[in-house]
């Protein structure tokens, strides 16, 4: 089963807030991450994963009718959090997806204290084999 985890964190002024951490503190941190990915890579668990830029640089595109399609400054000015990363995972239970999203919500932030961030998991759907 492929499980998609996300990794949300607090709006704020569009910006990530580690940009205001300690050099040692986002060290730490990007450091955590790095470790967890290789350990998911060899526990042959990791499909992909990926840090996404800021919302202050995210778009929403509509279909347009007959022309250029609308383009709006995003994701959604009235969330509260927004997607800061996300990791597939295939893994053989949903427990298992649950385990590795706890791990990523407790990686090290301001002081080393863990960011406790919410990661939601959603499993990914997938459709009829091409010939079915």
């Amino acid at each position: 089963m492929r499980y998609m985890l996300m990794m949300h964190a607090p709006r704020g002024t569009g910006d990530y807030q580690v940009n205001t951490w300690a050099p040692e503190d986002l060290q730490a941190h990007i450091a955590f991450m790095h470790r967890f990915n290789q350990e998911l890579t060899e526990a042959g668990e990791l499909v992909g994963c990926e840090g996404l830029a800021p919302p202050g640089e995210a778009r929403v595109v509509r279909a347009g009718k007959g022309g250029a399609p609308p383009v709006t400054d995003g994701p959604f000015p009235e969330t509260k959090e927004f997607l800061a990363g996300y990791w597939i995972v295939e893994v053989d239970r949903p427990e298992r997806a649950h385990e590795i999203a706890a791990k990523a919500s407790a990686a090290p932030g301001r002081d080393g204290a863990p960011l406790t961030m919410p990661i939601e998991v959603r499993q990914v759907m997938s459709g009829p084999p091409p010939d079915a």
